[in-house]
């Protein structure tokens, strides 16, 4: 795989050369952003839905083909794209029993909530989605993140940088805790207490 770009939380896009070898690397690193993601439930159908496509490319575009996976998390869908640089679209066709060809988009129509093709400007993408129902895990993380990129969107904090998101976020994150702190003090309330029944609350959460 030749490129990484993970400019949004929810968002990974992989650049790849259509070879066998590739197949199992999309694999890989679609099982680890998956597990990221807290969506491992969703994984085994992710993963042969990302090898059909990505078989597909090699077989009707052509090895050595530059191909690009998306992966995308919104709402309850998780949806996959990959995207070649040919204009030709696949269609969905009857298949008999003893035909080796034309199984993949059967198979990636049975497992989808839903799935289609787009042409785009550099050749067309075929894509599907997924049922992904988080775990309550991923809904706090999710509501977190949402809180705390409105934090610093308030305090004028720099966007994080590339690669040091997380190391990066942490001292905002401490910055609003301290704030919510103040805020509990303010009102009478007890600021120490608050952080003990935090901390049971998280380690309950986890255990």
């Amino acid at each position: 795989m030749s490129g990484y770009d993970n400019s949004s939380r929810f968002r990974s896009v992989l650049t790849f050369e259509a070879e066998p070898a590739a197949v199992r690397d999309l694999r890989r690193g679609v099982r680890g952003q998956l597990a990221e993601w807290y969506l491992s439930a969703v994984v085994e159908e992710a993963e042969l839905v990302v090898s059909e496509l990505a078989a597909n490319v090699i077989k009707h575009v052509g090895r050595g083909t530059t191909a690009t996976l998306v992966l995308e998390v919104a709402g309850d869908r998780l949806r996959i794209e990959l995207h070649d640089e040919n204009y030709r679209v696949p269609v969905l066709k009857s298949v008999a029993c003893a035909d080796e060809d034309g199984r993949g988009l059967h198979l990636l129509a049975g497992m989808a909530a839903d799935w289609g093709t787009l042409l785009t400007a550099t050749g067309k993408s075929v894509w599907c989605e997924l049922p992904a129902v988080p775990g309550e895990q991923c809904r706090r993380v999710r509501r977190a993140e949402a809180a705390l990129a409105g934090y610093r969107r308030d305090t004028g904090a720099p966007p994080p940088l590339p690669g040091r998101s997380v190391r990066f976020l942490e001292e905002s994150a401490t910055s609003l805790i301290a704030d919510l702190l103040h805020w509990v003090t303010a009102r009478g309330g007890d600021p120490d207490g608050l952080l003990d029944r935090a901390q049971m609350h998280y380690e309950a959460d986890v255990a």
